[in-house]
């Protein structure tokens, strides 16, 4: 995710990183290109098309795109929601295991497991799955995980596992283990919730409707323009070309939020400060 200060706007506008500018120019080349050669055509044989007619389709596609990008910021914000609240759920798991568990092996553990099941899910939602990176796990821990396709719903299940343990001990009431499994459902929930955004994109024909008509509308508006535009036709479809398909392309960025685009959620920082919570919790919270 890119950081920014909307208020600074003067480098607002000039920065590149992030922007959707540098992919959609070599489309709008060709805008420039084509409103060129639309330009001599009308100069030599006085060929132009219908501006009332164009102006009509516009408004259409001006929809289309509002859509277009409503539907994927909608995609991209339930993800944060998802997320967040699958962080909110870690610092909860923490603050119980560094309450109810008296052993501290235990607690070690689960604390472990716990950061564990926040990078397996990330890595599941962005088609990872180098599991040497995920240092709250342990070499066998990884070895175990190996051939497993779903990583992070077993982890749920061996912390789930070590809390029946405790119960079973004597070291764990029935109620407290209630409310752990209360936190363990809720994670397999919001991952459930994410994976659901990940592994469903925007409808296919919605998706190559609206660039087939975006293209068709960009490369034929030099055609109704330069009537009124004359020399300047290229400049004014390079104009039009690089603000319709840029509203397009940041369309097509947002709307899978957990890859590793610039303006993808910041899966990484809130990772690592899901593993500063969970360690600080249960290393404080028994002064």
């Amino acid at each position: 995710m890119i950081e920014y200060d909307a208020r600074r706007w003067l480098s607002l506008l000039v920065r590149f990183r992030g922007s959707v500018i540098p992919r959609v120019i070599p489309r709008t080349l060709v805008a420039a290109a084509i409103g060129l050669a639309a330009t001599l055509t009308y100069r030599h044989y006085d060929f132009r098309i219908s501006l009332l007619a164009h102006t009509l389709v516009g408004v259409a596609l001006g929809l289309l795109l509002v859509f277009r990008t409503n539907a994927s910021y909608d995609r991209y914000w339930e993800g944060r929601r998802l997320v967040g609240a699958m962080t909110n759920r870690t610092r909860d798991l923490a603050r119980q295991i560094a309450s109810y568990i008296t052993d501290g092996a235990t607690r070690t553990t689960l604390g472990r497991w716990t950061r564990a099941y926040y990078w397996l899910s990330i890595q599941t939602l962005g088609r990872r799955d180098q599991l040497a990176e995920i240092d709250a796990l342990t070499a066998a821990e990884q070895r175990a995980l190996e051939d497993v396709s779903h990583r992070a719903p077993v982890v749920c299940a061996w912390i789930s596992a070590r809390l029946a343990d405790e119960a079973a001990a004597g070291r764990l009431s029935e109620q407290r283990l209630t409310l752990f499994d209360a936190n363990l459902s809720a994670f397999n929930d919001y991952l459930g919730g994410a994976e659901r955004i990940a592994k469903t994109p925007i409808p296919f024909a919605y998706a190559q409707h609206i660039k087939m008509f975006v293209v068709l509308f960009c490369f034929s508006a030099p055609f109704a323009m330069v009537d009124a535009m004359g020399w300047a036709t290229p400049v004014a479809s390079a104009l039009l070309a690089l603000a319709l398909f840029g509203v397009d392309e940041i369309g097509v960025e947002i709307e899978d939020p957990f890859g590793d685009d610039p303006n993808d959620l910041p899966l990484e920082p809130i990772g690592r400060g899901i593993d500063l919570a969970v360690t600080e919790i249960l290393t404080t919270a028994r002064p």
